[in-house]
């Protein structure tokens, strides 16, 4: 079953969405921590919000602007607060026939958030997080 945008939350895997190409920016090459990949950031949206798609990998599809594509497999995450949809390599983008998909002019402006606080982080210090203050002595009676 198809989620709607409005509704995603960070850290949905396997996740099918169906929505409209609003922009699709150029194939560009970042660094990660496995090395260089490449990717395609779109905005996609339907009838409940947008969200940007991040493409892993070059696809043979071809994506323009006002084609609606049914993501399957794909999973979310956050960035700077903000939900966003990811395909990857076991991810499939296909073109599909859906009236149901509002026109571009017609998609709400809102792109899901993020509320969830961020992980907390455990800081281990030079000395392993040992006390390394004085200890008190023990009161004498």
């Amino acid at each position: 079953m198809d989620e709607k945008i409005g509704n995603l939350k960070a850290g949905i895997e396997n996740v099918n969405v169906t929505a409209r190409i609003l922009q699709v920016g150029d194939e560009r090459s970042i660094q990660t921590r496995n090395g260089p990949r490449t990717i395609r950031e779109i905005m996609v949206g339907d009838e409940t919000g947008r969200v940007k798609l991040t493409v892993w990998g070059s696809r043979e599809e071809e994506l323009k602007e006002g084609q609606v594509i049914k993501i399957e497999n794909g999973w979310t995450t956050a960035f700077k607060g903000q939900v966003q949809l990811n395909a990857g390599s076991k991810s499939k983008i296909s073109e599909v026939e859906d009236g149901q998909i509002p026109e571009a002019d017609e998609i709400p402006e809102n792109i899901p958030t993020d509320n969830s606080p961020p992980p907390r982080r455990s800081f281990r210090g030079r000395g392993g997080g040992g006390f390394r203050g004085r200890r008190p002595r023990d009161e004498e009676e």
